[in-house]
């Protein structure tokens, strides 16, 4: 699978390819479409589990 996120200029619409986890186990490949607002939003939340990512990582290593 293609992993490389691409904008489209004239849907206004950004693609992600995803793999889904089921709990039973499988998987499934798709495209996740985002509007610029939801890529703008994801983008900082993101931002965020990276920074707690990184702090937690420095508190289990003292």
């Amino acid at each position: 699978m293609r992993r490389d996120a691409i904008y489209d200029h004239r849907a206004q619409q950004a693609a992600l390819p995803v793999t889904v986890h089921y709990e039973d186990g499988g998987t499934c490949e798709t495209v996740l479409v985002l509007t610029p607002a939801q890529v703008e939003l994801y983008s900082i939340q993101f931002t965020q589990l990276i920074a707690a990512r990184a702090s937690a990582t420095l508190e289990h290593a003292r």
